[in-house]
């Protein structure tokens, strides 16, 4: 990838992000807004899993981030535990590390190439290593 620290960069800001908005206190009409707030658990951890998984293709180091993001969602609802106004829930642990899985798996699909093809209509560059 030509953009790989800049793909790492952003990465890391999602990851700030998430964890700031994970144990930030929340007013009662942002909680409100959420729709499913399982499915939203999936799709951020499943989101963070997939950006990951594409700037890192090695077999090795995805699982390193599988357990790693699995690790993040689990000491988040500690933190969360913490804090008053929110809530530790075992199924928002659940929901992470299936949102984690998903992308883990997805990753070995199209949707695995999806940088590489920004970068690819972008700027015309080779095909990613398998």
């Amino acid at each position: 990838m030509r953009f790989k620290r800049l793909w790492l960069a952003f990465g890391l800001l999602l990851v700030s992000g998430v964890t700031y908005a994970s144990v930030a206190s929340v007013p009662q009409q942002v909680t409100s807004l959420v729709l499913n707030d399982k499915l939203t658990h999936v799709v951020v951890y499943a989101g963070l899993m997939g950006w990951f998984a594409q700037i890192f293709r090695h077999d090795l180091t995805r699982l390193i981030f599988v357990f790693l993001l699995i690790a993040m969602g689990i000491g988040i609802e500690f933190l969360q535990a913490a804090n008053p106004s929110r809530q530790f829930e075992v199924l928002d642990m659940v929901a992470n590390t299936c949102g984690v899985v998903l992308a883990w798996a997805l990753a070995y699909t199209w949707v695995g190439t999806v940088l590489w093809r920004v970068e690819s209509f972008l700027f015309n560059t080779a095909k990613p290593n398998a």
